[in-house]
């Protein structure tokens, strides 16, 4: 039965993604843990997978329309990637059980997790968005979207997140992007860091379902598709605060069920 809720869990992380270009990856490792059973540190890996593989999906619609500013997802993409890769293959191993006190390394995992989603609720449920610039006006703040960049893949790499909460805002405000090309660039930005992030997984042997972990991914393309065609008659600014109260709710479950499993 808990399955059966983890696979529509999949489905709605896919169509949040079709929707409002971010959000719905947030809620990979909770379906993960809480309705599959995997352990904190697999479900962030298996999360880079299959964030990585939706996004890929959901990027191809934007690539078409041209929405997707190539120079953007190089600058800020490299560093992303760098760091979502050295993350996962060599800071997450490094990370002692336990890692302090009675806190367990998956407990320490979860909790950082649970902190995130409550910032990315925070992000989803304010009112209005960053201001989109002029079509024809792209300039880049290198230093500020390099930094970016390295930040933001090292907060994928850690929890398994896309990260599209934090990619959309600095790619409006640091590269001058449009709304609708933000969007699009960053679906590319997080297919390829959590993708090639996940490889660092692979390179310190992690051990793979693959055929689960191809079914998830699976179900959740299909949500971003139907996502995508939902976004042409369902506003996802009038959803987005919505499901941020959802995310918000579930961030702090995550933090008090874990801090009561110490006692």
């Amino acid at each position: 039965m808990l399955e059966i809720f983890g696979y529509l869990g999949a489905v709605l992380m896919g169509i949040s993604l079709g929707l409002i270009g971010g959000g719905g990856s947030i809620l990979t490792v909770p379906i993960l843990v809480y309705l599959f059973g995997v352990n904190a540190e697999l479900s962030t890996a298996y999360s880079l997978f299959i964030v990585g593989l939706t996004s890929l999906f959901g990027s191809f619609s934007h690539m078409r329309m041209g929405n997707i500013h190539w120079r953007t997802a190089i600058v800020f993409g490299i560093p992303s990637i760098i760091s979502v890769y050295l993350t996962r293959h060599f800071v997450v191993p490094a990370i002692p059980n336990p890692v302090f006190g009675g806190l367990s390394k998956d407990l320490a995992i979860l909790i950082f997790f649970a902190i995130i989603m409550v910032a990315a609720s925070y992000s989803m449920i304010r009112k209005g968005k960053p201001k989109a610039a002029d079509e024809t006006e792209v300039s880049f703040n290198y230093p500020m979207i390099l930094a970016e960049g390295l930040i933001v893949g090292m907060v994928t790499g850690l929890v398994g997140a896309g990260g599209g909460f934090l990619i959309i805002p600095a790619l409006v405000l640091l590269a001058k992007l449009p709304m609708k090309q933000a969007v699009g660039t960053s679906l590319i930005i997080i297919a390829s860091k959590s993708l090639l992030g996940f490889l660092g997984d692979l390179g310190r042997g992690a051990e793979i379902d693959w055929i689960f972990m191809l079914t998830f991914s699976a179900i959740a393309v299909v949500g971003i598709f139907s996502g995508a065609a939902l976004s042409k008659k369902i506003s996802g600014d009038k959803l987005k605060p919505a499901f941020g109260w959802f995310v918000l709710i579930m961030g702090i479950y995550i933090i008090v069920n874990s801090l009561m499993s110490m006692k």
